[in-house]
């Protein structure tokens, strides 16, 4: 009979995490089972950036307003809002988009937060690419409406 089951038991990823986002969960775990005198750790909000990226004539208010709404349900705190009037350049070319990187990379921030997905690139691996690089950079790419309603 052959058996399926592998030799050596695989290890589990461990999901990488940057340092902030360590000592902020380090500081919640100590204050929960009360390791800390009180009034002692100051617990960091999760803190993102916003990024839009429309058309010359487009309406960027409204979803920037959603954005905000959104973070604030969630108790992120927002770094910076970035608006971009890029039309249809691709992601690489946009100065924009590269700031919203770079706030991650510094540790300004741990997401970019953005309303629709086009709003990174309607093509999936140019998407795919960015969200790629925020990861790499200790961050995350979040859609707000994740759902896939187109705007």
């Amino acid at each position: 009979m052959v058996s399926f089951k592998n030799e050596q038991p695989q290890e589990r990823a461990r999901p990488r995490r940057a340092e902030g986002d360590l000592r902020r969960r380090r500081a919640l775990a100590d204050a929960a089972v009360g390791d800390t005198p009180a009034g002692t750790v100051r617990i960091e909000r999760f803190r993102c950036v916003i990024y839009l990226c429309g058309a010359l004539h487009t309406d960027i208010e409204s979803p920037r307003k959603e954005c905000t709404e959104y973070a604030n349900v969630f108790g992120w705190e927002i770094t910076d809002v970035i608006e971009e009037r890029a039309g249809l350049l691709p992601p690489q070319g946009r100065a924009g988009l590269r700031q919203a990187v770079e706030r991650v990379r510094n540790g300004e921030a741990g997401a970019v937060l953005t309303a629709w997905r086009s709003m990174i690139s309607p093509v999936p691996h140019e998407y795919d690419e960015v969200a790629r690089e925020i990861e790499r950079a200790g961050g995350f790419l979040h859609n707000k409406d994740a759902a896939g309603r187109t705007p």
